[in-house]
């Protein structure tokens, strides 16, 4: 297997995992509804990418499985909505929020990463197929990169000196 299946497979991976944390941090987070709302946006970016790079996987023969990011059980999603309200009324839901948002980010930058490894392999030898599927892709994880850090820029002051 070449670089460029290795880097497509690590990437499937970076952004299903980053679906699935989006959703978590969503429901986790229910009660702060931008949070919520953005992220499930978010979320749905990823579960895309997943789909289109699965799609210029198969091209070049390599198969990528796993869903893009399968959907939380009811009895799951129930027990985190509970959660969510429960620690809407305590402090530490906020150090839980910075610490999801960061994680994401960190996430978002690891695919940032693969995604402009992938940009140069593709402009070396000439990929148009691969290089179109970056020029769609990559933009939406960088906005996902500014969103985690905007939210951390404006709630890490509150919530760090509240404690």
């Amino acid at each position: 297997m070449n670089g460029v299946n290795l880097t497509l497979r690590a990437l499937h991976h970076g952004e299903r995992h980053l679906a699935g944390q989006l959703i978590a941090t969503a429901e986790r987070h229910r009660t702060e509804h931008e949070i919520h709302h953005v992220a499930t946006d978010l979320a749905a970016w990823s579960r895309e990418h997943v789909a289109r790079l699965s799609e210029a996987a198969d091209g070049r023969g390599v198969h990528l499985s796993g869903s893009a990011g399968a959907s939380t059980a009811g009895v799951l999603s129930a027990l985190r909505e509970k959660t969510a309200e429960a620690m809407a009324h305590r402090p530490e839901p906020g150090l839980l929020l910075l610490r999801d948002l960061r994680e994401l980010h960190l996430g978002a930058v690891e695919n940032s990463l693969h995604w402009e490894m992938l940009a140069q392999a593709a402009r070396a030898v000439r990929d148009e197929p691969l290089l179109t599927l970056v020029s769609r892709c990559h933009p939406r994880t960088l906005r996902q990169m500014r969103w985690t850090n905007t939210m951390i820029k404006n709630l890490a002051p509150q919530i760090l000196t509240s404690l």
